[in-house]
């Protein structure tokens, strides 16, 4: 069965990145990431509105001059990571043979997860999931104590009150 993506101009797309295995490289290497999104934006027109990135992946909204550029712009972006990442942080890695004969090294999973902004409360509900991601996954106690993150931001746009996101940690958005 194919994959079939959806593109539409105008909207926004809320993307999930995981690394292979869920290997914890991204903060540790986070000057390698911001160049490889710093490269794309050399070959791509887009917007970055939200983004937070974690340990082992990152979730982002953005915005396409030309929506059908999405999977290039990502594919640039993992490529670029992935040729400039120092093997120490993934060689210990074992992947599988189909994964070995096309030359993938073992740092991005293959596929990328995409979701079409609909309209305004669609957004808001990816935003807020975005910036709760840390709470969620227990890495800070509060959305604003996350330094990788967007949430900044738009507390100074005032889309966030400061102390957004000072939830209780059992708080389960799935």
């Amino acid at each position: 069965m194919r994959y079939r993506r959806l593109f539409i101009e105008g909207h926004y797309y809320f993307f999930t990145i995981v690394t292979y295995q869920r290997n914890p490289i991204l903060i540790e290497n986070i000057e390698l990431l911001r160049e490889a999104f710093k490269y794309a934006k050399t070959h791509f027109v887009f917007d970055i509105d939200a983004i937070v990135i974690l340990p082992d992946h990152l979730h982002t909204i953005m915005h396409f001059e030309n929506v059908q550029d999405y999977p290039k712009v990502l594919g640039v972006i993992k490529k670029t990571f992935s040729s400039h990442c120092d093997p120490r942080y993934y060689n210990h890695l074992l992947q599988s043979q189909s994964r070995k004969q096309q030359n993938y090294k073992p740092i991005w999973q293959k596929r990328f997860y995409e979701h079409t902004v609909r309209d305004e409360k669609d957004y808001k509900i990816r935003l807020d999931y975005l910036h709760y991601n840390p709470v969620k996954h227990r890495l800070v106690e509060k959305a604003k104590d996350w330094e990788y993150s967007s949430f900044d931001k738009f507390v100074q746009s005032g889309v966030y009150d400061k102390d957004w996101g000072d939830f209780d940690a059992n708080i389960d958005f799935e």
